[in-house]
């Protein structure tokens, strides 16, 4: 099994320009392990892990109800964002500057054959990083992604999560509202949950929080959680695969 993951951080990208990449990595690690499978080859199987912000952009899951959009299009140019309609798991999200998105492009057979484990670790990922600022972080049953203050009147999101995976491998993945402007999510009913704040690090704290070290921090819970070697590679580099 392979458990080495190709690390890159892309900066400030174009969400569609990210997603058909993700898509191109989800794709090639799919038709490796089909010929692997029809011809009898042993071909091994790449892992990735991408970190990126996106400018302002709303994604509607592929069960999500597009009601949960509160913007007309003409809206939508006004704020500068955009919208897709994307094969994730979920409902509705935001995304934007101050956010880090990690996207996972794992073939889980190099580590174990449970989508539910995996979603349960990529969510303790974050709620570890959380608790090196003080703050506990939680799950809320049958709503994936990390929360505050869960069982009471105040609970609120600050980690979104929604995932796309076959043959085990997954695409997609979480988002960490850091310095992110918590505006954006009235536009919208986060997740197709009525009723539940959105909240960020900045709010909770007070204060803007380095963005760099937080990377830091998820990249090191997460390769202790994965058990995976987390190794650094170039972007330019990625783009021939």
């Amino acid at each position: 099994m392979n458990r080495q993951v190709k690390f890159t951080d892309l900066g400030l990208q174009d969400y569609k320009e990210v997603w058909d990449y993700q898509e191109k990595i989800f794709q090639q690690t799919v038709d490796v392990k089909i010929a692997n499978r029809r011809e009898g080859l042993n071909e091994e199987t790449p892992n990735y892990l991408l970190f990126v912000e996106h400018p302002h952009v709303y994604t509607l899951g592929k069960s999500g109800d597009f009601s949960n959009l509160l913007l007309s299009e003409k809206q939508l140019e006004d704020k500068a964002a955009s919208y897709y309609k994307v094969n994730r798991g979920g409902d509705i999200t935001y995304h934007g500057p101050g956010q880090i998105v990690g996207y996972p492009i794992l073939d889980l057979e190099n580590f174990f054959t449970d989508i539910h484990k995996y979603l349960r670790l990529l969510e303790e990922t974050i709620i570890l990083t959380m608790a090196d600022y003080g703050l506990k972080g939680e799950r809320s049953d049958g709503e994936t992604g990390v929360w505050l203050d869960v069982g009471t009147p105040f609970a609120r999101k600050i980690c979104a999560m929604g995932v796309r995976a076959s043959r085990w491998v997954t695409m997609h993945g979480f988002a960490l509202n850091v310095n992110a402007d918590l505006g954006y999510f009235d536009n919208i009913i986060p997740c197709g949950i009525r009723g539940k704040a959105v909240t960020s690090m900045h709010a909770e704290l007070g204060k803007a929080v380095d963005e760099a070290e937080i990377k830091q921090k998820i990249l090191y819970y997460f390769s202790q959680l994965f058990e995976a070697e987390i190794v650094h590679v170039d972007y330019n580099a990625l783009q021939y695969i």
